[in-house]
């Protein structure tokens, strides 16, 4: 595909969702599922893609009983008689990932993902904890995190994917970059990204306009970039940012792109630059902020603007965490530990014996 350079507006086809699972053309053998979810954001979208071999389902969203009945309703009403023989998992979520074993062991479906999404999804799946690990305590206390949320939630028990997601087969069939498979009697084409998450896959038609998107591709949001306990030295902000550059190689405005959340859209190079120059934009008043130290829960009225509570706090955190460990990785800020186990960043000078930018 030529990439469109002309950076038209974002436009919505649709400007309202349809009603919780009740399903709704957006092209030929194509449709819109939105699904509940327990939370901020309310919602996930769901894609069921028809042919004549049965359906291919894309992110069914959690294991839980409204998702379920939402699924039978389906497949008893508008979907009867049609074989679920394929569930694709663009990433490792559990709003994502969490049905799609259920659609495996009671539907015989074909799970398809890409490597990394199904291990870190098994794994996590797989470790279920009543208290927090002592990494993930370590992590939220050099991220910074207020003493009183610490000491609550490391005497709490954790979010486990296993509470929300069923058990995930021990084969599946593997997507990665280049991959193409059939669906919707179309031909698609598999392009990674990444940043929200490792090896994160998006679905390229090369027969009509047509992308889904996963949570690489969102219209009205930006996705959490989070540094996590799992890979503390990571840095998901570059991951982001150079995933966003290669897509836009591919990009049309005049593609349909079918989000995991918010509402489909075009004009997908003009919202791939969007995306890139709203973390640059955002890295640029973090690196004058540092001149003075801050730990990464410190820069949370910089970077969000607003009050962050309940439970925006812990996504908030590991952001704000990944945005100065960006920086730190760039070499344009020092790091180092402070006497209450927070990393703080800084720009200006470093103190004594403090390691440098790479230290």
């Amino acid at each position: 595909m030529t990439a469109a350079r002309s950076g038209a507006a974002i436009r919505m086809p649709w400007a309202e969702p349809p009603a919780f699972g009740r399903p709704l053309r957006v092209a030929e053998a194509i449709h819109w599922v939105r699904l509940p979810l327990p939370m901020a954001l309310d919602h996930v979208n769901a894609y069921i893609l028809e042919d004549e071999e049965g359906l291919t389902l894309v992110d069914p969203g959690l294991c839980d009983p409204a998702t379920r009945s939402i699924w039978t309703a389906l497949l008893d009403g508008p979907f009867a008689g049609r074989r679920v023989r394929r569930v694709i998992v663009t990433h490792h979520h559990p709003d994502h990932v969490g049905l799609a074993g259920w659609f495996v062991s009671d539907h015989g479906a074909e799970l398809m993902m890409s490597r990394t999404a199904w291990l870190l999804a098994r794994m996590m799946i797989l470790d279920v904890q009543e208290r927090p690990a002592r990494e993930t305590v370590r992590h939220w206390r050099r991220g910074g995190m207020a003493p009183d949320i610490l000491e609550r939630r490391r005497n709490e028990r954790p979010f486990n994917f296993a509470d929300v997601s069923a058990p995930l087969p021990l084969g599946f069939t593997r997507l990665g970059e280049g991959d193409t498979l059939t669906a919707a009697g179309q031909q698609w084409q598999v392009r990674m990204g990444a940043g929200h998450a490792p090896a994160h896959v998006t679905l390229w038609s090369s027969d009509a306009p047509l992308v889904i998107g996963g949570d690489q591709l969102l219209a009205s949001i930006s996705p959490n970039l989070g540094l996590y306990a799992t890979e503390p030295e990571a840095d998901p902000v570059e991951d982001w940012i150079t995933a966003c550059t290669r897509l836009l190689d591919c990009a049309r405005d005049d593609q349909l792109v079918l989000p995991g959340h918010k509402l489909p859209f075009t004009g997908l190079p003009y919202r791939l630059r969007n995306l890139i120059d709203n973390h640059h934009a955002a890295l640029g008043r973090l690196t004058d902020f540092l001149a003075t130290a801050h730990s990464a829960a410190e820069c949370f009225d910089l970077l969000y603007r607003r009050p962050i509570r309940g439970g925006e706090y812990g996504l908030a955190l590991v952001e704000a965490m990944a945005h100065c460990q960006h920086l730190h990785h760039r070499g344009i800020a020092w790091r180092r530990e402070r006497a209450d186990g927070a990393w703080i960043f800084g720009t200006g000078p470093a103190p004594q014996g403090s390691p440098g930018p790479s230290g």
